[in-house]
């Protein structure tokens, strides 16, 4: 068997054993690089109401007050913690909330974060949040994916093969992202 078949067998094989980590990687990629417009992982909504006024005079709120805004608002009494930046605000931190209160007027904001389903999960592993064993696998495909880049420059031959167009559409593969990088580190 003459190598440029070994060379069609390991691309046809490591394409099809990529095929699926690549389209998960391909949908997180193009969600991540949209980030500035919306947040892929994480829904945020935002909730507005007023509970009435929590406090008549400048002082620091305790925790049972604190429990009793939560009560108004009919959520959970559990919180991580607050900060009280001014006589007037306080910011309660509960799981998947932050809630924002006006504690003269009682305006509340709260802002609730709940997972977008499949893209956090596609996000937490393009990512590489879980580490460990992970990084070693994404390691791995990623040397998968420039095996695959490089035995297809091989897959045909001729006037189509990288001898004639493709050694053009190589080029520009290489100028394009070169061409940006300049423009952008200006």
């Amino acid at each position: 068997m003459n190598w440029r078949r070994w060379n069609n067998i390991i691309h046809r094989d490591l394409g099809y054993l990529c095929f699926g980590l690549t389209i998960i990687y391909v949908i997180s990629g193009v969600a991540v690089n949209h980030i500035h417009d919306w947040n892929p992982t994480y829904k945020i909504e935002k909730v507005k109401s007023n509970i009435g006024p929590v406090l008549s005079e400048g002082r620091v709120v305790t925790d049972q007050e604190v429990r009793n805004i939560l009560k108004k608002l009919e959520i959970g009494p559990e919180f991580k913690k607050t900060f009280q930046p001014n006589s007037v605000s306080l910011k309660i931190y509960q799981e998947g909330n932050i809630i924002d209160v006006e504690l003269l007027t009682g305006n509340v904001v709260q802002e609730k974060a709940a997972k977008r389903p499949f893209l956090f999960q596609v996000n937490f592993l393009h990512l590489n949040h879980p580490k460990r064993l992970w990084t070693w696998f994404a390691d791995l495909y990623a040397i998968c994916l420039g095996i695959l880049a490089l035995t297809g420059l091989f897959v045909l031959q001729g006037k189509r093969g990288i001898l004639g167009r493709g050694a053009w559409l190589t080029a520009a593969g290489f100028i394009l992202p070169l061409f940006f990088l300049l423009f952008y580190s200006n």
